[in-house]
Order: structure tokens, then C-alpha cells, then sequence
């Protein structure tokens, strides 16, 4: 225990001043006129002394308020305004309480009471400092990923709290934010390993779609980890798995043709219906047949040309172009139209098809019939099923064309770069460990918002299923990609449904252990919805207005000071705000080594173009 005589003159040390007026939350303290130093030596520490931007303490009783310095000015000590005030007067300091330790050297955030005039005023010491900054409860796991920026203290960051919550990571390009979130998940991950890897790996799940193959490093996040590197470029890149259900599932079709909900998506789901009846028929091939026989027979009865010209077109999309022996096949090539009668007439002879159709399976459409067979291939084999029931639906007056057929163009644009991403291999795993990377680098813009909405949506359907105790991260990084509201690549009522199903995971995910990370250079471009349900942000530097003022709108607890500073804040360094921690902080977070860095980097013409 320290003598009173040594208590003393450590306070002495430690004083900066004491309280002059309290106006509010607003405290202003008149600073001692030898305290003027930039730096204080004391107990071996160097101490920064008291400026623009630290933390105060002020004593009241056995109280400890701490305060944010906002500002600072100077008065003469006559009261006359003058130039050199500060030389031969005194610094006034404009402070605002942010919280206060109790007894036990525990910190609270808020105001729980007013200094008093006359209040003395103390820095803060290492010890103190730690303690208004410790977000880490006893016992719990800390993630020792950051320094505070103005003191150059460790900080450690909370498991419980920071991991288990929607966390929100912005800043420009070159900010840092990279860097940012690979320092926390690298730590997380590593942390959670060594408590009990089995345990982590049973119960844990991180996925993240990384679109400019950022993280796909051996060592970046953790070695630990599967990687798909999909391509619609070539070949050669992995696929992704659908499950068992695979192009059977109406989530996965309607996801793939950009259905929209009341129209396009029931009538997937019908098509789907009539696959699955085949497939369980005794005979498929014959049946399905069977089922285009009876097709046939009914549109060669019409008497509206247009629709039969309509459902003829859709029959050469169902069957092959050639016949057995490899000729080039023409559906109509015997068939004549009579407008007088408004019906077919089989050509050269005098059969009229709607009053003699007994005749039909003399036609060459009707012929053709035999020659059809299934692809064995799931997208082609999808597509001829939708066309069938699009004839049945015509036939029925049960769908207008325009309002099914651009579902199924779409699937048929997008057959080709959905073979080279997606396999229904039941036997493939997309968790074949507990830390997925999907690298969208090389797949084409189309698909970059096709693939996140389909995994992000089955993942989390399969993750609800798994019951309590388990948890998933999904980290979505370069997040206006997918997030944004202001698309103008893709019709409305689909930006709708995809911000929808995102919005969903992030509004309810969090009572099913689904926790969602977004990185984005423009936090303006997302959803407001997506934004401010962020429980922690990690705010870097920004620029542009739009952005700062979605930020402060979504993160209402920031104040003006930090506010103000964003556009200025320095590479690394960012403000952490949110339901971790009890106030805003200004943290450094550490850089990663090389090894285990993400792939961002700014290219340097020095390196690119060396000395000759």
C-alpha cells in the first residue's frame, strides 16, 4: 500500500486541472498553467498529456467520471482576449462524460451524475486507460486484434459480443478494411481452434464470399479452410453442390431464373411437379412421350394461329432438330393453314386435322415424337419440362406467355455458366471443413449476384434446421455488390426479392446463430434495412457525404467529434462502435503479416516498372 506522502505526489503528477463551470453535459476544465507538456513521464510510462481527443478523469467523491476531451481554447487571466493568452494565461478544455468507474475499477458507460465545480481532474494511466477500454468480461475469450490509436495501448476485442452479432466493416479503398476483417476472423478462428478444435469444427461454421479472390491465400484467415475458386470462364473451376434436392428444389429453379414470386414461381413449381411425376411414372421416356403425343394432337386441333404458331415453337424446343438417321426435321413441313376454316389441312391430301384427327399421326410433328429423349442433363432436361408445361398452361389458358417466357429465357441464358458452377452431386460437400471461401473473382456479373443469393439462402434453410448450439458467420465482403439498392442490371421485383432474403437472414438469422459480417466501400449503395441492423461497425476512413451521412444515420451513438473525424482517419485506424463496447473507440487494428494478408494491395509503379 502506498504512504499518503507517495499518493500524493503521484496525484500531483497525474493533475491536469480541475472544473470551472459544468454547462449540461458539457464540462470545461481550466488546466494547470505547468501541465503544457505534450508528453508526461511517469512510474516508467510516457504519459501523452491532456489534448483534443483523449480521455480525462474527474474525481468526485470515490467516483471516477471519465470524459472525452472536444475541444480547447485558451483565457488570459485578466479575462481580456488576447494572442499569447495561452503563454501567460490558462487552457480551458471543453470535455463531454462518456462514462464512469465505479469502486471496482469497472466502467460503465452514459452519464449516471455531474462533476462539481472544482472537481479535480487527472490523465488517465495505464491502468485506467485499460480499463475504460476493456470490452472483455472475466473469463471471457478476448481477440487481441487492435491498439487504442491515441494512447497505443492493446485493446482486446470480445468473443461474446463482437463474434455472436451482425457486424458492419466500411471505409474507402486502401482504408484498411481488408485488413480489418482478415485480422478478425484470422484471430477468431485461431482463438476458437485452440479452446477446442473438435468442438469448433463440429458447431461452427464461417462462410465467405470473397468477389475479388481476396482471402484465397494458404494462410489467410486460417489454413484451415476449403476454397472454391469458381470460373465461368472455363472448365476447370470447382462447383458448388445443390444437395440432394438439387434442380428439384423451388427455391434453387426460381433463384436461377430470377422468378418473380406471384407469377413465374408457381408456375416453376408446376413444372417441377410434372418432373417429378414422370420421373416416378414405371416408363419415363414413354410417358413423357405419351404426355407430347397428347400435345400434339391437341394443338393441331386450334383454330387460333397465332397460338399455334406459339405452341410450334415450343415444340422445337422440346424435340431434337435431327431424326434417327441425322436429317434436319421441319415440325410443319406437311402441314398447310387454311384461314378460311381457320385449321390445319394435311398437305397434298384433303384431311382437314380438326374435323378428321385420326389423322394427326400421319403428321411429321406427331412422328417426331419418337425420336425425343431426355438429356440426361439437369439444366437441359429442367428446360424441356418448363416448355411442356408452358404448353399445357396455353393449352389450358391457365399463363400468358409474356409472363412465364422470360423465366425460362433466363434459365436458358444462364445453362451454360450454370453447368460450369453448380453440381447436384448429393455426395459433394460444400462444408467439407467448417471455414468455406467462395472466390467469385473470375465468374461473370451475372452470376456474382446469382451465386451469393442461392448459397447464402440454402445455407442458412439448412443451417435452421440443425437446432440450438451451432453457429454460422456469413461474411459478405465488397457487400454493395449484392446488397445494393440503386442496381439497375436487373428488373425490380427480383432487386427485391434478393435485398428481401438478405434482409431476412440479417433481421431473424440471430435467433438461429446466423451471424452476418458486410464489408463495403459504400456503405450509401446498401440497404438502409441491412445497414442498421448491424449490431458493431468498424468504421475507416470515408469520404464521399452520401456515405458519412448513411453512417450517421445507422450509427446513431457515434459523436460529433468522431464523427468529424472519419474523412481523416489515418490507413489501419478506424472508430469501433456498437453493443461491445459501452462508447465509441479509436482503434489501430494490427497489420497482418504477409503471409497471412488479403490479396489487396495497391500495385506500386516502382515494382511493376524496376530500375533498369
Amino acid at each position: 500500500m502506498a504512504s499518503e506522502p507517495d499518493r500524493l505526489a503521484r496525484e500531483a503528477a497525474l493533475r491536469v486541472g480541475e472544473v470551472s463551470a459544468v454547462t449540461g453535459r458539457k464540462i470545461f476544465i481550466s488546466v494547470d498553467t505547468e501541465k503544457n507538456l505534450s508528453e508526461l513521464f511517469f512510474d516508467g510510462d510516457v504519459l501523452r498529456n491532456i489534448a483534443v481527443g483523449s480521455y480525462v478523469e474527474i474525481r468526485k467523491g470515490f467516483l471516477s467520471l471519465i470524459g472525452k476531451v472536444e475541444g480547447e481554447n485558451a483565457q488570459a487571466e485578466d479575462r481580456k482576449p488576447s494572442a499569447l493568452a495561452y503563454l501567460n494565461g490558462k487552457r480551458i478544455l471543453t470535455v463531454t462524460l462518456v462514462g464512469f468507474l465505479d469502486h471496482r475499477g469497472e466502467f460503465f458507460g452514459g452519464t449516471r451524475e455531474l462533476p462539481l465545480v472544482g472537481n479535480e481532474a487527472f490523465l488517465l494511466t495505464k491502468t485506467k486507460v485499460h480499463q475504460v477500454h476493456n470490452l472483455v468480461v472475466q473469463n471471457g475469450v478476448a481477440l487481441d486484434v487492435a491498439q487504442s490509436e491515441y494512447e497505443g495501448y492493446d485493446i482486446a476485442l470480445p468473443v461474446d459480443g463482437l463474434m455472436n452479432s451482425h457486424i458492419a466493416i466500411f471505409g474507402n479503398t486502401g482504408s484498411g478494411k481488408s485488413n480489418t476483417l482478415a485480422m478478425i476472423y484470422q484471430e477468431f478462428i485461431a482463438k476458437m481452434r485452440s479452446r477446442n478444435v473438435a468442438a469448433f469444427e463440429a458447431n461452427c461454421r464461417v462462410l465467405l464470399f470473397d468477389f475479388n479472390n481476396e482471402y484465397v491465400g494458404e494462410n489467410c484467415l486460417t489454413p484451415h479452410k476449403t476454397v472454391f475458386q469458381l470460373s465461368t470462364r472455363n472448365d476447370t473451376g470447382d462447383k458448388i453442390s445443390l444437395g440432394a434436392a438439387g434442380f428439384a428444389d423451388i427455391e434453387i429453379v426460381s433463384i436461377l431464373a430470377d422468378a418473380t414470386e406471384k407469377t413465374q414461381k408457381p408456375f416453376l413449381k408446376r413444372a417441377l411437379a410434372l418432373q417429378q411425376k414422370v420421373a416416378g411414372s414405371e416408363g419415363p421416356l414413354n410417358y413423357m412421350r405419351n404426355i407430347l403425343r397428347m400435345q400434339v394432337t391437341q394443338i393441331l386441333q386450334m383454330s387460333d394461329k397465332v397460338r399455334v404458331d406459339q405452341l410450334m415453337d415450343y415444340l422445337r424446343q422440346i424435340l431434337p432438330e435431327l431424326n434417327a438417321e441425322g436429317d434436319r426435321v421441319e415440325l410443319a413441313a406437311d402441314l398447310d393453314w387454311y384461314n378460311t376454316q381457320n385449321e390445319f389441312k394435311l398437305r397434298g391430301t384433303n384431311f382437314f386435322l380438326k374435323s378428321t384427327p385420326d389423322q394427326i399421326p400421319n403428321t411429321v410433328v406427331y412422328g417426331h415424337v419418337e425420336n425425343f429423349d431426355f438429356a440426361n442433363d439437369n439444366v437441359t432436361d429442367l428446360i424441356t419440362f418448363t416448355y411442356v408445361q408452358l404448353i399445357w398452361d396455353v393449352l389450358s389458358n391457365r399463363a400468358q406467355n409474356e409472363h412465364i417466357a422470360p423465366a425460362i429465357n433466363k434459365l436458358k441464358s444462364k445453362q451454360v455458366d450454370i453447368r460450369k458452377i453448380f453440381t447436384s452431386d448429393p455426395a459433394a460437400n460444400l462444408f467439407a471443413s467448417n471455414v468455406v471461401v467462395i472466390a467469385l473473382g473470375n465468374v461473370n456479373l451475372e452470376m456474382k449476384k446469382t451465386i451469393p443469393l442461392l448459397v447464402a439462402k440454402k445455407v442458412y434453410e439448412d443451417h435452421k434446421r440443425l437446432g440450438p448450439n451451432h453457429s454460422l458467420n456469413m461474411v459478405i465482403d465488397e457487400a454493395h455488390n449484392i446488397l445494393s439498392r440503386d442496381s439497375f442490371r436487373e428488373s425490380e421485383s427480383w432487386k427485391d426479392y434478393r435485398l428481401e432474403t438478405f434482409e431476412e437472414i440479417i433481421k431473424e438469422g440471430r435467433k438461429f446463430g446466423v451471424f452476418v459480417t458486410i464489408s463495403s466501400q459504400r456503405p450509401s449503395d446498401i440497404s438502409p434495412t441491412i445497414t442498421s441492423q448491424a449490431h458493431n461497425y468498424f468504421i475507416h476512413r470515408l469520404i464521399n457525404q452520401k456515405d458519412l451521412q448513411s453512417i450517421a444515420s445507422a450509427v446513431s451513438y457515434i459523436d460529433k467529434l468522431t464523427e468529424e473525424s472519419i474523412p481523416t482517419l489515418p490507413t489501419g485506424t478506424c472508430i469501433f462502435s456498437g453493443i461491445a463496447g459501452q462508447m465509441p473507440l479509436k482503434l489501430a487494428i494490427r497489420p497482418l503479416e504477409e503471409q497471412l494478408q488479403p490479396r489487396s494491395a495497391t500495385v506500386r509503379f516502382q515494382d511493376i516498372v524496376p530500375t533498369a
